[in-house]
């Protein structure tokens, strides 16, 4: 049951920050569009995640699973999602997220990386790792981020 909550709370999650990003850009505020530097940075942020190669394209992996990697397209990010929160997010900005009929019956999506917001590809990527990470990583991950939060 605890794994479905947490699939149902993704859900919400995502969807709440495709809101909160739509409203933002409403506003007129400047995000600066994603580069391949900025997506390197952020998936090498998280622990144990390497650089490596996936298909011939840059990929980056924990425990020697892959969480993401570009797209042979130069243009977008193959990212691996849970299926709820896939069409979640298609659903909610079809023009950054969508899947080819190669992913239709996997678990990855690709995100248009000049397309999505910062916080959202963040966000993302640390799904995508605690999916693929060893456990004790993302307790020691979750137990270090409550340190700072309550502190």
């Amino acid at each position: 049951m605890a794994g479905q909550e947490q699939r149902v709370a993704l859900r919400v999650s995502a969807e709440e920050n495709l809101s909160k990003s739509k409203q933002t850009r409403n506003r007129g505020s400047k995000v600066k569009p994603v580069t391949w530097d900025v997506v390197r940075r952020l998936a090498l942020a998280l622990p144990g995640v390497e650089e490596g190669t996936s298909y011939g394209t840059p990929a980056f992996k924990v425990n020697g699973k892959v969480l993401a990697r570009f797209h042979q397209d130069s243009e977008s990010l193959v990212v691996k999602v849970e299926y709820a929160a896939r069409e979640v997010l298609m659903g909610a900005n079809p023009k950054t997220f969508y899947i080819t009929d190669h992913y239709r019956c996997w678990p990855w999506m690709l995100v248009r990386i000049a397309n999505v917001d910062p916080g959202d590809l963040r966000q993302l990527l640390e799904e995508a790792w605690r999916s693929s990470a060893p456990k004790r990583l993302v307790a020691a991950w979750e137990a270090r981020a409550e340190t700072i939060k309550s502190s």
